[in-house]
């Protein structure tokens, strides 16, 4: 029997992943993974108990952690994510608690925790993963590693787009500056930083529609399988 199927797609904030990710999926019949909302609704929790950043007590969201469920349900826009039983899938997108998940992504504990989910969520019925560190650290002997990237004043772009359309728009100065910042952090953390090596395909969407990026990636996956 065939091992099930897992696409890594890395890449930093605003690069195209989850819309890249989510019809990439849908091309192939797999499922969707968002292992970046695992790390937001950490934040989101870490928040909800009065954690300030920069987080002080690492020890303490690890035990937040340790005692939180939390569960990515499939539905048509993607996943649905539950914490503790209750849907957040809307109060995670918010500009804060995107640097809140750098943050407490930066915990290894935190780290070792949930990709301890993902590998189990992946081994048990694969799909199209994507996040900072899949190909690196979670699913590093998957052959089908993508790192997308863009120009950051186009994410920028996109991010502030994003934001506006879900009701709560940041001027677009402050999103650069906090995405820079975002990138920053993660790029520089001890554990498993956002990186990405020779095996990897890298795929920049800069100036590209969905279409044409989840073209290039799906042609990729299907001509290696």
């Amino acid at each position: 029997m065939s091992p099930p199927l897992i696409v890594a797609i890395d890449g930093p904030s605003g690069a195209g992943k989850s819309s890249a990710a989510r019809a990439l999926a849908a091309r192939l019949g797999v499922p969707y993974i968002d292992t970046g909302a695992m790390y937001r609704a950490v934040g989101l929790a870490a928040r909800e108990r009065g954690i300030a950043l920069p987080i002080a007590d690492p020890d303490a969201v690890a035990a937040l952690v340790s005692g939180a469920s939390i569960e990515l349900v499939p539905s048509p826009g993607g996943n649905r994510v539950l914490l503790d039983g209750r849907d957040v899938s809307e109060a995670i997108r918010e500009p804060e608690i995107s640097l809140y998940a750098s943050a407490v992504s930066a915990i290894p504990a935190v780290r070792r925790s949930l990709v301890a989910v993902q590998q189990r969520l992946g081994k048990e019925r694969g799909g199209v993963m994507e996040g900072r560190d899949i190909g690196t650290r979670v699913f590093p002997d998957t052959p089908y590693k993508f790192f997308l990237t863009a120009d950051p004043s186009v994410r920028a772009q996109r991010r502030t787009r994003e934001l506006e359309a879900r009701g709560t728009p940041q001027p677009y100065e402050d999103v650069l500056r906090d995405m820079e910042k975002r990138d920053r952090d993660d790029g520089s953390r001890a554990d498993s930083p956002l990186t990405y090596d020779s095996r990897y395909v890298l795929v920049d969407s800069t100036g590209r529609p969905l279409e044409a990026v989840v073209d290039e990636i799906e042609g990729r996956v299907r001509e290696a399988i």
